[in-house]
């Protein structure tokens, strides 16, 4: 990582109701966006995710996830319904909804995966890489996991 996207540290964010609260530690401003039908459909829009080196959780009670395939996993508050995190069940790869936190005004995005999944009706101004579906799916199987449809 260059030094124009050095590590936030700590950021906090809480979903609608304040019941969960999630802090990243060692946070980039590096935002990974997926057009996939499924995240599609499970927010209505593309699903743009940050991560950290690790995370603490807050409210767990009001957590509630759905195993989505064999190998995702995706949790929202069952009080207000905000979207929390998609999980990637083989690396147990947390990647959290970007818009919890107060990412700053550098924050870009990295990429965005399952370009091939996009609609028409929308387009991001900054210019990603775009992988399809198949070279995510490639890419996770080199790096030796697996999936059970």
């Amino acid at each position: 990582m260059d030094a124009h996207h050095s590590k936030l540290g700590s950021v906090s964010g809480t979903c609608l109701c304040n019941a969960v609260s999630i802090t990243l530690t060692e946070a980039a401003p590096l935002v990974d966006v997926c057009h996939c039908t499924m995240c599609r459909t499970w927010g209505g829009g593309p699903f743009m995710g940050v991560s950290g080196a690790s995370f603490n959780l807050s409210g767990a009670d009001h957590v509630t996830s759905y195993a989505s395939s064999d190998w995702a996993e995706r949790a929202f508050c069952k009080t207000c319904g905000t979207n929390l995190w998609y999980r990637f069940v083989p690396s147990d790869h947390y990647s959290f909804a970007a818009g919890l936190f107060d990412l700053g005004k550098s924050a870009e995005i990295e990429q965005q995966i399952f370009a091939d999944e996009k609609p028409a009706f929308y387009d991001f101004a900054q210019n990603t890489p775009m992988k399809t579906g198949a070279e995510i799916i490639a890419e996770a199987i080199a790096a030796g996991h697996t999936f059970d449809d």
